[in-house]
């Protein structure tokens, strides 16, 4: 089994990121809403969770994706401000945050939704690959949120959106590094969350299954499996927001891919055997 997060999607655009241009004054937060950075905004998850929250109403968002063109789309959608960058550059997550901060003058919400792919066997797979999934996946999630956080604990109140994969609890044949990159930032998560108690800072973890975006073409694998189905990119986009919204922990999509995880861990050696003979 598969997901699908949002795809940072290729580069069309290197350019680094502006210095900030001078600190904004903080204006008043919306009664519904608050500030918001997003992240893989180009397109997926991320640019539904724009969408959603934009929806939502009361709500001041900054994007960011490495495609700029569709980034800009998005961002007029939403009526959200566009931050292109590649944040597997040396300190785009630090300049990010600055720009963020400097346009939204606060950042109540950041939710980490840029993610890449690749599938096949673990031998085939090319070390510039291993380099990107590790890089986009995890460490470029990792140093945003070790940027964001000092403010967010500051200011004594925040939320922290992670977007993880049923790859991460359970593996998954012919995504080995994917797997492993998403299950580090379930452990990331929950690390968080243990430091975080007492500070107003919360850490949410969505983790879906096969989600209906370009991923899997953009990976070079499309998906074929006839079940499960993709969940429409809409349903993850509400989990997302229910996990910011709500303080919710951990939020799978589809609910029952609860399932196959606890299997796992009540019983492992059974789970190993199914998931060898069925994939």
């Amino acid at each position: 089994m598969s997901h699908a997060p949002s795809p940072a999607g290729p580069s069309n655009d290197t350019r680094p990121l502006p210095a900030p241009a001078g600190t904004a004054a903080t204006a008043p937060r919306p009664g519904r809403g608050g500030t918001a950075l997003v992240t893989g905004a180009s397109s997926g998850i991320g640019a539904a969770v724009a969408r959603r929250l934009a929806a939502e109403g009361g709500w001041r968002l900054a994007l960011n994706g490495r495609d700029v063109t569709r980034l800009e789309q998005v961002a007029a959608q939403s009526g959200a401000i566009p931050l292109p960058a590649d944040l597997t550059r040396p300190g785009a997550g630090r300049r990010l945050t600055a720009l963020a901060l400097d346009h939204l003058g606060g950042l109540d919400l950041l939710v980490a939704g840029a993610g890449v792919g690749w599938a096949g066997e673990f031998t085939g797979m090319p070390a510039a690959r291993i380099d990107e999934v590790v890089g986009v996946d995890l460490l470029a999630t990792v140093h945003l949120v070790r940027t964001v956080l000092p403010h967010m604990v500051a200011a004594g109140s925040g939320r922290v959106v992670l977007i993880g994969s049923l790859a991460g609890s359970v593996g998954v044949r012919g995504e080995a590094v994917y797997s492993a990159a998403k299950a580090a930032l379930a452990a990331f998560a929950d690390s968080l969350r243990y430091e975080l108690r007492g500070t107003g800072v919360g850490v949410g973890l969505v983790v879906p299954g096969v989600v209906d975006t370009p991923f899997f073409d953009r990976r070079g694998t499309p998906y074929t499996r006839a079940w499960p189905r993709p969940v429409p990119v809409e349903r993850v986009a509400a989990a997302v927001c229910a996990a910011a919204l709500h303080g919710k922990d951990e939020v799978y999509v589809p609910g029952w891919l609860r399932l196959p995880v606890r299997v796992r861990g009540a019983v492992p050696g059974l789970y190993r055997r199914l998931a060898a003979r069925f994939g």
